[in-house]
């Protein structure tokens, strides 16, 4: 018998109607626009970042700076854009981390039955916890830190995804593809990665999205109760913990840490609510 498989049919590129879809287009446009402007911040901006300049601290826009000035005299537009660039790093790569640890447990749930109880009884427990919670207790235990809060927030994330990669996975598994590939001895490997993830990845990829969200305020949030990265790093939760102080007499410095993660929040979740939709009618 022959060794080879025939693939099944790859899924379609992306519905026509998730390319029509106004709220989507803002949205990615939004989030491409804040993220090239994070990137390509010293080309945007002469000041520096952590610069202070006490003469000028709190300064509203004007004056030479387009958004004011913060508590040390230091451009908030600057440190918006450094701050998004943080933060979007750390929801990047806690994210990555939590879907590949989370799908490498759903995916191998749904493939090796005997280690499904342990894995998702596991998976049960935290996720009893709610993300924020959990989040908080991480980020106390390990102590503040770029790798700590990573961790924090990919674990945080992680349990969700398991779940769902595990559901879709499943719904993989009864395909005769998956038998055919075990009957003619197609390694585990294969199965798992050029079968089962490559049909069962587009609820994941979905469910990332809108857990990419969950992250970046989780992130945010850990930088504002001061269990994130510490002062002076340019940070949006951070940020608008600084303004804290001085929300009356300079309401800008934590209105506008406070708007942007608000818009890229927002911008993630109706992404993932796009797309979600969009592969729902794709199944109908």
């Amino acid at each position: 018998m022959s060794d080879t498989l025939t693939l099944p049919r790859r899924p379609r590129r992306l519905p026509p109607r998730l390319r029509r879809n106004p709220m989507a287009a803002l949205a990615l446009g939004l989030l491409l626009a804040i993220a090239l402007a994070a990137i390509f911040a010293p080309l945007l901006t002469s000041f520096d970042p952590y610069e202070t300049a006490l003469r000028q601290r709190l300064q509203g826009p004007g004056n030479g700076h387009l958004l004011g000035t913060d508590s040390q005299g230091r451009d908030m537009l600057t440190r918006l854009l450094y701050g998004a660039r943080t933060t979007l790093m750390i929801g990047c790569a806690g994210t990555a981390f939590g879907a590949l640890l989370g799908g490498s447990i759903g995916l191998c749930a749904a493939f090796y039955r005997k280690l499904d109880g342990v894995l998702m009884r596991l998976v049960d427990v935290l996720l009893s916890f709610p993300s924020i919670l959990f989040g908080l207790s991480l980020a106390a235990i390990l102590g503040p830190g770029l790798d700590s809060l990573i961790l924090a927030v990919g674990l945080s994330v992680m349990p969700g995804i398991a779940r769902i990669s595990r559901g879709a996975a499943l719904s993989v598994m009864t395909q005769d593809y998956i038998e055919s590939g075990r009957a003619i001895g197609l390694p585990d490997h294969r199965l798992l990665t050029r079968y089962l993830l490559a049909n069962a990845y587009p609820p994941i990829l979905t469910y990332t999205t809108l857990a990419f969200g969950d992250a970046i305020l989780l992130a945010a949030t850990l930088g504002f109760l001061g269990l994130g990265l510490q002062p002076p790093t340019a940070e949006l939760g951070g940020i608008a913990a600084e303004g804290r102080a001085f929300l009356f007499i300079a309401p800008h410095v934590s209105t506008a840490a406070s708007l942007l993660i608000f818009a890229i929040v927002l911008s993630f979740n109706l992404l993932g609510d796009a797309l979600r939709d969009a592969g729902d009618r794709r199944a109908q």
